[in-house]
């Protein structure tokens, strides 16, 4: 395989480059890449779920981006509450998580010693 930026060659699935350090987009024979969405999280959310998605995108904890969000909005001419309802807006919200399938409660048999 060819490094797409400096154009040596390299192992074939490697993640970075070598010589480089550019990333290299391959996925093994079979799987197809997962391209990520900005979504409003479900499960992450205050408000409208806007800084948990932008957190889960970018692989960064909720409450740092929540804090540069106050930040932001704190500051005139307060464009991060625009921004934030555009966003609340635009950005579609992500499908709740599957829950797994209740487990059936364990009963233990009553004991016939203590049922005398």
């Amino acid at each position: 395989m060819n490094c797409p930026n400096c154009r040596r060659d390299i192992a074939d699935y490697s993640n970075f480059c070598y010589f480089c350090g550019t990333r290299q987009n391959v996925a093994p024979a079979g799987c197809a890449q997962v391209q990520k969405r900005l979504l409003r999280s479900a499960v992450d959310s205050k408000i409208a779920g806007v800084c948990g998605g932008i957190a889960e995108y970018f692989g960064v904890d909720s409450t740092i981006v929540r804090l540069l969000w106050i930040v932001a909005a704190i500051c005139p001419p307060f464009p991060a509450v625009i921004a934030y309802l555009v966003g609340w807006i635009i950005i579609p919200l992500a499908p709740p998580p599957v829950a797994a399938p209740p487990q059936p409660a364990h009963t233990e048999a009553p004991n016939s010693a203590q049922t005398a």
